[in-house]
């Protein structure tokens, strides 16, 4: 999961899902037009609609984030200083691989797999087969559609469903992973129970989880303002800390093994600069116009631009809204990153008993 600027080549809603536009993901956050309060009544009704709230999200800006982003959802570290993001963003998805100690030949489940990027890169890069469990049906057909392109189908299946209630029996899996997916459920510590529960025993879970770091204060007014501007650009119904996270997995029953919070390394460039508009540094074409189009002048271009398509009923109903939402998303996560409020990429790696 992550926020970034539009690309308008040839979009177009590819589903039924798909026409759901962001009028219907703003009312999660508003009433009659005026902002809902950020407070922790709103937040609990957000969690009871997780489901909704994601999907909603999910198929406002799936194609969005296909054209401008890529085929992983996620962010990642920098360290070699400009790279093309591509690379580095495999990297990251390799680290994880590594750190859970995944091998040729195991049953992994990835929950929350969008589009299926990182299924296809860590089944080729372990050597083994992949379950995406997804509940956007859009992204499901998006990720069979690209898996069967890619000649990876034999390697790699994705099914639609729910991560709170996972669709699989008891011990059914040697490993499971997430890439800044869980940070959509509704209760850190049931949707960790659910995975603890498709594991078999001695198996491994490893998560990338998008969570508010110990400098965070609920007590100041700008932190609670960064805190919502996150949760509201990325679909969010509640972000929590790294103690809740942590807490979760021991109360899900895992042996943590590993807690490291990645954006904590030294790294050349941080984690946010795709989104900062910093243009010094991008590599490559599309790294190039990713970044440009979080410049300032870029977002002006843009917004422009959808106005137009709009005009001549090109862009679909509710594209201007949604690429406002995304451009105050990606405000935020700049923000919470500088001030080192936040990180999407606090890792956990937890093992059941054997």
């Amino acid at each position: 999961m992550f926020t970034t600027m539009a690309e308008f080549s040839d979009h177009q809603p590819s589903s039924s899902d798909a026409g759901i536009k962001s009028e219907e993901y703003a009312r999660h956050w508003e009433q009659g037009g005026k902002p809902i309060a950020n407070d922790n009544k709103a937040r609990d009704h957000r969690k009871s609609q997780y489901t909704t709230l994601t999907n909603d999200y999910y198929n406002d800006t799936t194609d969005i984030y296909l054209e401008a982003w890529g085929e992983s959802f996620h962010f990642c570290r920098y360290p070699r200083g400009p790279e093309a993001k591509s690379g580095a963003i495999a990297r990251h998805e390799h680290y994880l691989a590594h750190m859970m100690g995944l091998r040729p030949g195991m049953r992994v489940l990835d929950v929350g797999c969008g589009v299926g990027g990182p299924a296809k890169e860590i089944a080729t890069f372990v050597d083994c087969s992949v379950v995406g469990l997804n509940n956007n049906g859009y992204q499901v057909q998006k990720a069979k559609e690209l898996a069967i392109k890619d000649g990876m189908d034999k390697m790699i299946e994705f099914v639609k469903g729910d991560f709170m209630t996972i669709p699989f029996p008891t011990d059914s899996f040697d490993a499971v992973y997430a890439i800044e997916a869980t940070v959509h459920a509704p209760s850190l510590a049931e949707v960790y129970t659910e995975i603890h529960r498709v594991l078999k025993p001695g198996g491994i879970f490893g998560v990338f989880e998008w969570v508010l770091t110990d400098k965070f204060s609920s007590t100041n007014n700008e932190h609670m303002a960064i805190r919502l501007g996150i949760e509201r650009g990325n679909g969010i119904p509640a972000l929590q800390t790294k103690a809740t996270a942590q807490a979760a997995m021991k109360k899900a029953g895992f042996e943590l093994l590993v807690t490291e919070d990645l954006s904590e390394h030294p790294d050349r460039l941080p984690w946010w600069y795709p989104i900062s508009g910093d243009t010094k540094s991008a590599q490559g074409l599309q790294d190039w116009m990713l970044v440009i189009r979080n410049t300032k002048y870029g977002r002006y271009a843009v917004k422009a631009l959808v106005r137009a398509l709009k005009l001549v009923r090109y862009a679909p109903r509710g594209t201007l809204k949604t690429t406002e939402e995304l451009i105050a998303g990606a405000d935020a996560l700049v923000v919470g990153g500088k001030e080192g409020l936040f990180t999407p990429m606090y890792l956990m790696v937890g093992k059941t008993k054997a």
